[in-house]
């Protein structure tokens, strides 16, 4: 279930902030949202898996703390984003 080494190139670099960023929120909500999805799908298949369903579960509050931290600390760069990510509809 982990992102492809170019899949996760690929994120980094269009939700960089500048030319070395790999780590600011946008970077890692990105890759959350895309880790989010995969066990989403992954739990349409296996009903049961609940360790899966429990990473899930801590995956989504982690983004959702990031997506607080950068509402609150920059937010144009927050509204820019989750209409990216088509995130909070």
């Amino acid at each position: 279930m982990a992102l492809v080494a170019e899949r996760r190139k690929q994120i980094v670099s269009t939700y960089r902030t500048h030319e070395k960023d790999s780590g600011s929120p946008q970077v890692q909500i990105a890759m959350l949202t895309e880790k989010i999805k995969e066990v989403s799908d992954h739990l349409k298949g296996h009903d049961k898996d609940n360790h899966s369903r429990r990473g899930l579960v801590l995956m989504v509050g982690k983004r959702n703390r990031l997506l607080r931290y950068l509402a609150r600390t920059q937010p144009t760069e927050y509204q820019g984003l989750i209409a990216k990510l088509g995130l909070r509809k």
